[in-house]
């Protein structure tokens, strides 16, 4: 009996076995690699997680929602570009609004409230700085 092509096509699947096998080791190497990259990332991200919430507690809290009205944004712009205390006029003048008592007044109470809510202080009796 003849046991070459016997031999011959052990040779072939033996081979193909070992062209798997060494495709496996090499995916194996490859994920292996993508899973170190991937659990260093994980680390990471649970590094920046805890030095977020630790310095949370240590920022600034966000200004309160302003009222719904559209002079309140408009008063808040004329204090970023003032460095000093401004009256309630002042204030009209910068809104463009006429020196009349009722535009005043109205100005001053749209500033009082911004006092309340923490924004503005009012140090002298009608002249109102923007909180620091």
């Amino acid at each position: 009996m003849n046991i070459q092509p016997l031999l011959d096509a052990l040779d072939i699947q033996e081979n193909a076995a070992q062209a798997l096998a060494d495709d496996l080791r090499t995916q194996i190497d490859e994920l292996t690699a993508q899973l170190r990259e991937a659990e260093t990332h994980l680390e990471h991200l649970a590094i920046t997680r805890r030095i977020v919430t630790g310095l949370a507690d240590r920022l600034p809290t966000g200004l309160p929602d302003l009222p719904q009205h559209p002079d309140y944004p408009r008063i808040l712009a004329v204090f970023n570009d003032e460095t000093g205390p401004l009256r309630s006029q002042e204030i009209c003048d910068a809104l463009d609004r006429e020196p009349l008592p009722k535009n005043i007044e109205g100005t001053r109470a749209k500033l009082k409230r911004l006092v309340k809510l923490g924004i503005l202080t009012e140090d002298t009796v009608g002249f109102f700085t923007k909180k620091q």
